[in-house]
């Protein structure tokens, strides 16, 4: 497999990975051949829950409420740092784990379990969190805002890809709905009489491509229309449309949305229609890599193996961001494809149960326990 074992207590975690991989492997591929959609992952929370539970972690299940969500804590009763490490298992319609998250929420929950196993000896705990939903209303954002990963001093996850990649950036998003109510009317028999909600969203869409030259390069929006409308003959009484809003910083994507309300006001008053706005998912901070976790799990993915690693240039969201601004997070990618393989792809779902992905499986789960090992023993500067 081409891993160079290490010394000493990794020489320890290197071994305790060994003994894991079969069992690591069959969860992954378990959670792969049952493909489950955010807040609905039952099936796989709970392969994940009783793999901890069997290793003595002590588990809190729908935590914060949340159906899918679990808290996971390993304590040595000990003084010492804490070190997190973050599930994800929800899957895509259609496509099912096209982005890879059976693998990571079984790399999560392993680094935990070979992390335990020498706990007792170096102090501190290691605390897994079940955190559905990332695809959609990201677990991670509430954890965020009700204090909860305030307990640890580093938090962790590896992501699949078809290239390994340091732990880089990630945009903020922002998504938000706009809803136009008029009035309806026959279409040909007394147009006058009605007002159309359409045009307004129509006029919305005009208003956010002028915009589109007064922004900086790394902002997107991109929206769809939701309800346009029952008939060609009937002027539109309600019509809907949904945007996403990203920019490289969280500050950025607020001022955009404030520019992008006044359109909206504006599309509204230029056909007589009222304006409802509201999120339709929750907004996704910036990821803010710690570079200094970031090298120390780039020495430790070199350790096992894996020199080539590059820069990460992904503009995608997650709910990973809202974790880094609260605590030092990193989230590298690690290769399971020989080959381009596109992210969101029934080819990336195949790769994570390919041979290769088994055995990157184990070498992205030995990486985090190595990296929280770091942790706890102070030889990472947080």
């Amino acid at each position: 497999m081409g891993i160079k074992r290490g010394l000493n207590m990794k020489e320890l975690l290197f071994n305790e990975g060994q003994n894991l991989k079969e069992v690591l492997c069959k969860i992954s591929e378990y959670i792969y051949h049952n493909p489950e959609l955010g807040n609905q992952e039952f099936k796989s929370s709970e392969k994940l829950i009783s793999f901890l539970e069997e290793y003595n972690f002590i588990v809190e299940r729908e935590f914060l409420g949340l159906k899918t969500a679990f808290r996971a804590v390993y304590d040595s009763n000990k003084p010492g740092l804490t070190v997190g490490y973050l599930c994800e298992y929800d899957a895509l319609p259609e496509i099912g784990h096209g982005c890879g998250h059976n693998m990571i929420g079984t790399m999560s929950a392993g680094a935990g379990v070979i992390l335990s196993k020498i706990l007792d000896q170096v102090g501190g705990r290691v605390i897994v969190y079940g955190t559905p939903a990332e695809e959609t209303d990201g677990a991670k954002v509430i954890f965020a805002e009700q204090g909860v990963f305030e307990e640890l001093d580093a938090a962790m996850m590896l992501h699949p890809s078809d290239k390994t990649c340091a732990s880089g950036t990630s945009t903020a998003i922002y998504p938000l709905q706009f809803r136009y109510k008029g009035k309806n009317a026959h279409a040909a028999s007394c147009p006058q009489d009605g007002i159309n909600a359409l045009n307004s969203v129509i006029q919305l869409f005009n208003g956010i491509d002028a915009l589109r030259q007064h922004v900086t390069p790394d902002v997107r929006m991109h929206g769809i229309i939701t309800n346009g409308g029952v008939a060609a003959n009937i002027i539109p009484d309600e019509a809907i449309a949904q945007f996403y809003f990203r920019a490289a910083k969280k500050e950025t994507v607020m001022e955009l949305v404030e520019k992008v309300k006044n359109i909206a006001q504006g599309a509204a008053l230029m056909t007589g229609a009222t304006l409802e706005m509201e999120r339709f998912e929750l907004p996704y901070d910036d990821l803010r890599t710690h570079e200094n976790l970031s090298e120390a799990f780039n020495e430790n993915l070199r350790i096992l193996g894996i020199e080539d690693i590059e820069e990460n240039e992904d503009f995608g969201s997650s709910d990973i961001g809202n974790v880094s601004h609260i605590v030092p997070t990193i989230h590298p990618n690690i290769g399971i494809s020989n080959c381009r393989v596109i992210g969101h792809s029934r080819e990336m779902a195949d790769a994570t149960i390919s041979e290769l992905g088994h055995e990157r499986l184990l070498i992205g789960t030995l990486a985090l326990a190595y990296t929280g090992y770091d942790v706890l023993t102070n030889k990472v500067e947080l």
